[in-house]
């Protein structure tokens, strides 16, 4: 079988690298990994990193588009994942192009966030809805739930030592991220005086950019892979993002802290009408339950609510609500969408 794969991002690629692993005698085509087999295109060429970048992506976006959609016709079905800029054109070009090609949308758009008009177009072009989230077939129809793809990623346990008492902090992938909350961490960890500190530190960013980045890190351990940081702490300061749901998952009792430009925090708040940030919570209140952890935001970001909130957090209902959260997303995703792929309509 010939799978045309649209794959633009890393979280993207990781999900299908676990993916690959249930389709034997499977062959994809398109735009991926480098890692993952011989792309059309790989992912790395659709990084963005400035208004000059931007222009020069749109047009070759335009282009890879009309490739793909010529590649399709030797294709058996269509995977597209996540990236909706991207892939809903596509899959409106190959759905007017072969209207009986199966096109499977994996990780749908967030349109319980934001740009909710997508909803109607991903029905419109795509024949299988393959959610991550059970609360999204409140948004699409034709939703079905596969299950979540960080319960097959996630292959460690909250197991921290008994001593040193040990504190991770995850200050995002971003340089607007981390630049913003470093300052506050440093502070929290020099105050937490004797204990352990882990920073984790993306494998992606190089060594060249961590000095300006994140500067002096001389009073933190560095880790480069966050779920194992994660996993041996006893406590967690995580900025907003999938590692939040991830720490929920691991099990380890955490925060979850940002800080924006006050301009992009009052757009962001105009644009999205969730009551919370994390994913973990933003699933819990879908389901009509209480928050998994505590979260904080802008000039509250400061060492003395962050050490406030280590001190007084209830270690024992965050262990429930994360064993709740596990039972709500049930198992990993790779398993079901792989079967979308094998099996005929």
């Amino acid at each position: 079988m010939r799978v045309l794969t649209s794959a633009l991002e890393p979280s993207a690629n990781l999900h299908l690298k676990y993916l690959l692993d249930r389709l034997e005698g499977v062959e994809i085509y398109g735009i991926f990994d480098k890692r993952l087999g011989e792309p059309l295109y790989g992912m790395e060429e659709f990084s963005v990193m400035g208004i000059v970048d931007v222009l020069a992506k749109y047009f070759k976006g335009k282009e890879a588009i009309a490739e793909m959609v010529s590649l399709a016709k030797e294709c058996d079905k269509v995977l597209l994942i996540d990236a909706p800029a991207f892939n809903l054109p596509l899959a409106e070009a190959i759905k007017e192009r072969y209207p009986h090609k199966e096109i499977i949308y994996y990780i749908l758009p967030k349109v319980w966030a934001w740009k909710k008009g997508r909803a109607k177009k991903v029905e419109r072009y795509c024949d299988r809805l393959a959610s991550i989230f059970p609360f999204e077939r409140r948004f699409y129809r034709r939703a079905e739930y596969v299950g979540n793809p960080l319960l097959d990623e996630i292959d460690v346990a909250w197991h921290p030592p008994k001593a040193p008492e040990t504190i991770a902090f995850l200050p995002g992938s971003r340089k607007s991220e981390i630049t913003r909350l470093m300052p506050v961490f440093k502070e929290t960890a020099e105050r937490l005086g004797g204990r352990r500190k882990i920073l984790s530190i993306p494998a992606f960013i190089s060594h060249e950019k961590i000095e300006s980045w994140y500067g002096d890190i001389s009073g933190f351990e560095v880790a480069r892979d966050a779920k194992n940081a994660v996993a041996q702490a006893h406590f967690a300061f995580v900025c907003s993002g999938t590692a939040t749901l991830e720490t929920a998952l691991i099990g380890t009792p955490f925060v979850l802290v940002y800080k924006a430009r006050p301009l992009d925090y009052a757009i962001g708040n105009a644009l999205v009408k969730l009551r919370y940030k994390g994913l973990a919570n933003i699933i819990m209140d879908f389901e009509g339950k209480t928050p998994v952890h505590p979260e904080i935001f802008q000039n509250d970001v400061n060492s003395d609510n962050l050490l406030k909130l280590y001190e007084t957090m209830d270690r024992g209902h965050f262990a429930d609500k994360s064993r709740e959260l596990r039972e709500i997303l049930r198992h990993g995703s790779a398993d079901e969408v792989a079967k979308m792929i094998l099996n005929p309509v």
